[in-house]
């Protein structure tokens, strides 16, 4: 697989980075069989930005429904519909609620787009904990985590051609980061804080505490504050946006 971070800040894009959003592709190269880990409200620019195909993003997975993780969907969807063209199917992955909430974030934004006519079919998929499920190739599996936001918030376990993507979303420590994260080619966890406990999100200290029982190959470490970002990594990658890991 290759993931490239498109954006990796916090909420209040600390450090200027965009967004929360990763693009990976089966390998490299493979520009309409690839797929979004969450859509920030700054993904489309970050899209433009590093030269990603949004016509060749097949699926969209989502890990809670946070303006920072889903915000992005409406431009995403519009620009299909009026810029880039786009006619082959958009399926978005999410929380229950998903179904709900994605039109009412259209509507707020762009009053009447939910409705509009597209040449494509945008197919919303519902995942909860304990029922995986495999939309174009790629096996979900969500666990739950504790990051209130209007919808279960969930960490994903995404499989495809033995390869595995972790990614814990926005939490804080729940054992089930164990079993999302366990043996993972490349896990991608929230590193809010270094030590400094925030309600809902997760740091450092506590991570690195429990990452002999996850044992992932690779970790990056995402959703920084300003202190995180100040610290020289160590024991993992540093998110950056436009960064590339290959695994």
């Amino acid at each position: 697989m290759r993931l490239q971070v498109l954006g990796c800040g916090d909420a209040f894009g600390s450090g200027g980075r965009f967004h929360t959003c990763f693009h990976v592709e089966a390998r490299e190269g493979d520009g309409h069989g690839a797929f979004l880990i969450d859509c920030g409200a700054s993904a489309l620019i970050a899209i433009r930005r590093f030269g990603v195909d949004p016509n060749g993003i097949r699926t969209v997975f989502l890990t809670h429904l946070h303006g920072d993780h889903f915000g992005g969907l409406p431009w995403l969807i519009l620009d299909g519909q009026l810029v880039s063209g786009r006619e082959s199917p958009l399926t978005i992955v999410g929380p229950p609620g998903l179904r709900e909430q994605l039109p009412v974030a259209m509507e707020v934004l762009f009053p009447g787009s939910s409705t509009a006519e597209r040449r494509f079919p945008v197919e919303i998929v519902e995942i909860a904990a304990g029922h995986p499920v495999e939309v174009d190739g790629v096996r979900a599996e969500a666990f739950t985590m504790r990051h209130p936001s209007g919808a279960p918030a969930q960490a994903l376990r995404l499989s495809r051609g033995g390869k595995v993507v972790a990614y814990t979303g926005d939490t804080e420590w729940v054992e089930d980061i164990v079993a999302a994260g366990h043996g993972a080619d490349l896990m991608i966890a929230e590193g809010y804080t270094e030590t400094r406990p925030v309600k809902f999100h997760l740091d450092w200290a506590t991570l690195r505490t429990r990452l002999p029982e996850i044992a992932p190959k690779r970790l990056m470490l995402t959703h920084m504050s300003p202190d995180m970002l100040a610290r020289e990594p160590d024991g993992y990658i540093a998110a950056e946006d436009g960064l590339v890991v290959v695994f």
